[in-house]
């Protein structure tokens, strides 16, 4: 992962969710380790605050995700159920309470996310770069992925994140070009795709995008925003169905089948990108330990 203008209600009935959508329970030791962890001492990770299905299988591999810079937005995206308003005031202890929490849960590999702030001038990127700084000093074996935002395409902001040097740096175009309004109100398909191409060029080792299908999409058009993220130098895409968060949010248009998800894994590799998830419940941070390599 904007205005304060909360997206349309719409009136279109859920579709029921197909039988290759249902998600079995997470278990496991390890599993259950670190979620009496994450309990004990309310750490904070998307894995948890947003149900991922995948919580069980990442968390058994040394993998988790945390959302830094609080959990309100300053987007107001039409596929994502993170709140959106005025944000709360930058907490500058934030980036060592993030490194702790992956020192309590021994991660092997942690993925940071963050909400859009575009109120901050410099777009939280400040806290970003000091964050990765903070769980190198406490967790120097642990890699790193970011899950950054667009920061409005600003080099310098940017810069903040090349300069620590994550193993991987992901930036989601989310969907098509064409829906890229509709979907993403306040970002632009290409300014994401400049971003993805500036953190190459920068000399990222391993750069990364997801998109999500299901929006009304059409297959040109996912095989175009393949080529598009090739010509980028992006290493790695994730794709996965969009699940409708709640009722005011973007309706699911069509659920994608297991054959299409393949086709498009295939059509990927095809390209040359080093790894390709593609699956419904593919999420951004899917078996994010193995993009390293």
């Amino acid at each position: 992962m904007n205005t304060d203008v909360a997206p349309v209600e719409t009136k279109t009935e859920r579709k029921p969710k197909p039988k290759w959508l249902r998600v079995k329970l997470p278990t496991g030791k390890k599993y259950t380790e670190l979620r009496s962890l994450v309990d004990k001492y309310d750490l904070h990770t998307i894995c948890t605050s947003g149900s991922c299905p995948n919580m069980g299988e990442c968390w058994s591999e040394g993998t988790a995700t945390f959302m830094i810079l609080g959990n309100i937005c300053t987007r107001s995206c039409g596929f994502c159920g993170v709140k959106t308003g005025r944000p709360e005031t930058v907490d500058w202890d934030e980036p060592e309470k993030v490194a702790r929490s992956i020192k309590l849960m021994k991660i092997k590999h942690a993925v940071v996310t963050s909400v859009d702030r575009d109120d901050l001038k410099d777009m939280g990127s400040i806290i970003w770069a000091e964050t990765v700084k903070a769980i190198r000093r406490m967790n120097p074996e642990t890699t790193l992925e970011t899950l950054i935002p667009d920061f409005q395409g600003n080099e310098r902001n940017i810069d903040r994140i090349v300069e620590v040097m994550p193993e991987v740096v992901s930036h989601n175009m989310e969907t098509v070009r064409r829906l890229t309004r509709e979907v993403r109100i306040q970002a632009k398909y290409e300014r994401s795709l400049a971003v993805l191409k500036y953190l190459k060029d920068s000399g990222i080792n391993r750069t990364k995008s997801g998109i999500m299908l299901g929006l009304g999409e059409q297959e040109e058009e996912v095989i175009q925003t393949l080529h598009d993220l090739k010509d980028a130098g992006v290493d790695v895409v994730t794709i996965g169905q969009y699940l409708q968060p709640s009722k005011k949010h973007l309706p699911v248009k069509q659920f994608i089948t297991p054959d299409q998800f393949k086709k498009y894994e295939e059509i990927g590799l095809d390209l040359g990108f080093r790894h390709v998830e593609s699956s419904a419940l593919v999420r951004s941070s899917y078996k994010a330990q193995k993009h390293i390599n």
